[in-house]
């Protein structure tokens, strides 16, 4: 990554207000803020949980089309679920924007993009972090029980996670979206480590 940290946020600051929409440029904000914040709290580098925060949506609003083009073209897995819901490949298809386009090498950034909307079974705690603040970042307003999970962010961060996955599981469930196998996978592995 870049030598002056405060060139590299601003980098990537002004490309992703470039890339985005207004609304995701603000959720984009409101991630990096809150994953800062949960960095310090459990001890990440605070420069991971910036980058990783400000890229976690960088190919969200990318045509379902084009990145599945993306992922062809570079060999990137596609699983059946995926094929038929392709705006799940976002993570995916961010973390490999993030290397090639943006110049990110560590593995830990890079998966924390992947896994942000899935989660996976035993996540670094960088990987929960975004996971996390993706769901629980200032402009989000209509998730149930939000307060409630945003304090258990700064006490627990995988009882913060278990809640997020049981009400994604329970809003999937209820609607005619399915469901990623890999959602209902993290939510029984971190639920068995309780």
């Amino acid at each position: 990554m870049a030598k002056n940290t405060d060139d590299l946020i601003k980098r990537l600051t002004k490309a992703m207000e470039e890339e985005l929409t207004g609304k995701r440029f603000l959720h984009t904000l409101g991630v990096e803020y809150t994953a800062a914040a949960l960095a310090m709290k459990y001890d990440v580098p605070l420069l991971n949980a910036q980058v990783a925060g400000l890229l976690h949506d960088s190919a969200k609003c990318l045509s379902d089309e084009k990145q599945l083009k993306i992922c062809e073209k570079n060999h990137l897995h596609v699983s059946d679920v995926e094929k038929r819901n392709p705006y799940l490949l976002h993570g995916k298809v961010g973390a490999f924007l993030a290397k090639t386009e943006y110049g990110i090498e560590d593995d830990d950034i890079l998966n924390a993009i992947t896994w942000h909307t899935t989660g996976r079974p035993d996540m670094s705690v960088l990987e929960k972090i975004i996971f996390v603040a993706d769901y629980i970042e200032p402009g989000r307003k209509e998730a149930p029980g939000l307060e409630e999970i945003r304090k258990l962010a700064f006490e627990d961060l995988d009882r913060a996670m278990i809640r997020i996955l049981d009400d994604t599981l329970r809003y999937l469930g209820s609607g005619e979206r399915e469901i990623d196998p890999m959602t209902r996978k993290t939510y029984e592995f971190y639920v068995n480590q309780l």
